[in-house]
């Protein structure tokens, strides 16, 4: 996607309402959408779709293939085939909707070496990611295996330039017994899972980057700076400067962003008066947080007392060209979401940043009648436009958001109330995979996308 292209006509749309389109629009830029006789998903016309995986099927490593499909990262393998690394969104006492549904308390050998989390050895943790190898010539699952277990609410993340998946767990636990589950760690952490793995990864928290309920990652390419957002009603936008480009596990310092000189710190907008306006472009600075990986989950809180900003529901996040978008799913003075987009500065990380800082932009904000509702994951599309998945509760579906602010559907999911999520492109750009999150699918859709 192209900085300049997409903020140049955010610009120029600067005087336009927040996202107004109707729900259906009149004149899509991929058409109307059309009923699946499959009843899956809707998509427009000339689009099909192919299931690359879905919830009980077989592995390779004899495990089922878990539930809840959400975060999700593509990756370039050998003669033109993909690796998806999908996270599964599954709490504790999930046992029945996880890779080990169907064994007994005994795990397999594999598994007890490189699980994060036994519990005890009773009550093994579920959550965790899958790896799937996607041959699009073919439009075969060639192989799946269980990639990173032992983690929970593994809920988004992001891909690293290195060839690698972040997952994030959307929750902040302790070790100890509650009811009838244990934990023999904590939890509210990054894990990083390399995309060329051929099995199960021993899962180690990056600690440094924070315990917190994680949402989504993205990686500046440039830097090596990894941004991050946090699923909370008041929530802080972070970012992880590593000591070594591109070994995180090593250690590193974890900031905040604040809005320069605004004495409100919020964003949310959901009073009549709004506390950021549409295409306002703000400075910001970065606050250093202490006590990262404390007893306490108050990480959030004491970040906002130094005077962090807080956003309404940090969720999907991705890096686009020059800058980064990331949407807040209960923003808005409707509380139908935002969709933000944080430019780094020229010397972002360094002493000279203030120089130049950074600039956040509220480019969408949704209404009672937007196409958009409840933004949640988010990817930048091969053509430049953005394409959010909507986490309404119902009616679900992928919209695009062009550079002028004009919004357009891209599919649809009209026979069930799981949210979608996951979105992303094959490197080559022309096969974009959503998830349908329950009871768990990951679907490949090919067709006459736009030009770049």
């Amino acid at each position: 996607m192209d900085r300049r292209r997409f903020l140049q006509s955010l610009a120029v749309a600067a005087t336009a309402p927040a996202i107004a389109a109707p729900r259906r629009a009149e004149a899509p830029l991929l058409g109307a959408l059309r009923p699946d006789p499959d009843r899956i998903l809707d998509l427009p016309p000339e689009f099909s779709y192919r299931i690359v995986s879905r919830a009980g099927d077989l592995m390779a490593d004899g495990l089922r293939v878990p539930r809840a499909h959400d975060g999700m990262g593509a990756f370039p393998a050998l003669d033109g085939r993909i690796i998806l690394v999908c996270n599964h969104e599954l709490e504790h006492g999930k046992r029945h909707e996880g890779a080990f549904a169907e064994l007994s308390n005994e795990l397999p050998g594999f598994v007890r070496e490189n699980i994060y989390d036994a519990g005890g050895g009773v009550t093994p943790l579920t959550g965790g990611t899958t790896t799937t190898l996607y041959n699009p010539a073919t439009g075969e699952t060639e192989r799946q295996h269980l990639s990173l277990a032992g983690t929970e609410l593994n809920c988004a993340g992001g891909t690293t330039p290195w060839g690698s998946w972040l997952s994030c767990e959307e929750c902040v636990k302790w070790p100890g017994d509650r009811g009838n589950v244990h934990r023999d760690q904590a939890h509210g952490y990054v894990f990083e899972v390399p995309a060329a793995a051929t099995g199960l990864v021993k899962a180690e928290p990056i600690k440094a980057m924070g315990k917190f309920e994680h949402e989504a990652a993205a990686v500046d390419a440039a830097t090596g700076i990894v941004y991050q957002t946090e699923d909370k009603h008041h929530s802080l936008f972070y970012r992880y400067l590593p000591d070594v480009r591109g070994e995180l596990i090593r250690g590193g310092r974890l900031q905040a962003l604040a809005l320069t000189g605004r004495p409100s710190q919020r964003t949310h907008n959901w009073s009549a008066s709004a506390d950021v306006g549409l295409h306002e472009s703000l400075p910001v600075e970065w606050i250093d947080l202490e006590d990262i990986d404390g007893a306490s989950d108050d990480l959030r809180e004491r970040g906002a007392a130094a005077g962090a900003a807080m956003f309404a529901r940090g969720e999907g996040l991705c890096a686009a060209d020059g800058f980064f978008a990331f949407t807040c799913t209960i923003g808005g003075h409707a509380r139908l979401g935002q969709v933000f987009t944080y430019t780094p500065s020229p010397y972002e990380g360094t002493a000279r940043e203030a120089q130049a800082p950074g600039t956040l932009t509220l480019v969408a904000e949704a209404t009672e009648n937007s196409l958009l509702q409840n933004a949640d994951n988010i990817t930048a599309s091969p053509w430049g436009d953005l394409l959010v998945c909507e986490d309404t509760g119902s009616h679900c579906g992928v919209i695009g958001i062009r550079p002028d602010g004009t919004q357009y559907e891209v599919c649809d999911n009209a026979y069930s109330d799981s949210e979608l999520a996951g979105v992303c492109f094959a490197p080559d750009g022309r096969t974009m995979f959503v998830n349908i999150q329950y009871p768990g699918m990951t679907l490949a859709i090919t067709g006459p996308w736009p030009a770049a």
